[in-house]
């Protein structure tokens, strides 16, 4: 009992955990450490999406914890997925040196890269969609990846959505697939984003394209999903 309180006080010795929510999340912080450095130890990728929930951390210890928490888990992190948000509030990355032109360019996210990799040197792929939305069911849909310094974009499409939930990770598991498959980076976002945009189309978070239907649509590249 008590090597399992030193694990969980481990993530953030500093505050201890106030209420038994705070305690369950310690616990799953520690666990989730413990199997990165376990999973880079035996020679496998480790991947982390920031996912930041400010409502959350507000409960938990506040924005100088989150940063503190968060960091020590990329510390252990390959491939990262978040966007500036993310970054900034979850790593507390300085925001971009430009403003970007709109909300589908890219060149804010691609200036906050170093800043990234500056602080944490071992991850070697930073990826996010990028979105515009014009309406509940009308959105513009793109993506973008800094990998080992080269930065590479996915084409636009724009979308007639069903349920946006889940859109981010469908990306996220269609750009891993590319990337275990052996795909060039140039590829592997297409996949992803492609595989982000199907599922977008579907009812509720749970994919039901084909590798074959992802595919397709990211080698077509229309402005519009065909199903």
């Amino acid at each position: 009992m008590q090597d399992r309180e030193q694990q969980v006080l481990d993530v953030e010795p500093r505050v201890a955990p106030r209420d038994g929510l705070a305690h369950r999340l310690l616990e799953h912080l520690a666990r989730a450490r413990g199997h990165d450095r376990a999973a880079r130890a035996a020679g496998a990728v480790t991947s982390f999406d920031l996912n930041f929930r400010e409502k959350l951390w507000r409960v938990f210890g506040g924005a100088d914890r989150a940063v503190a928490v968060v960091s020590r888990i990329v510390e252990h992190v390959d491939v990262l997925v978040g966007n500036e948000e993310d970054l900034q509030k979850g790593l507390g990355v300085r925001g971009p040196d430009m403003a970007a032109a709109s909300k589908l360019d890219p060149s804010a996210f691609f200036g906050m890269m170093e800043h990234v990799h500056a602080r944490h040197p071992g991850v070697k792929i930073v990826a996010t969609t990028l979105r515009d939305v014009h309406s509940t069911n009308r959105h513009s849909w793109s993506a973008v990846a800094w990998v080992n310094g080269q930065t590479v974009a996915a084409p636009t499409a724009d979308l007639d959505v069903l349920d946006r939930v889940g859109g981010g990770d469908g990306f996220a598991s269609g750009f891993f697939y590319g990337l275990l498959s052996g795909a060039p980076p140039e590829e592997a976002i297409k996949l992803g984003w492609a595989h982000g945009a199907l599922l977008t189309t579907f009812p509720g978070d749970t994919t039901m394209s084909s590798v074959e239907q992802v595919r397709a649509f990211a080698a077509g590249g229309s402005a519009r999903i065909q199903r």
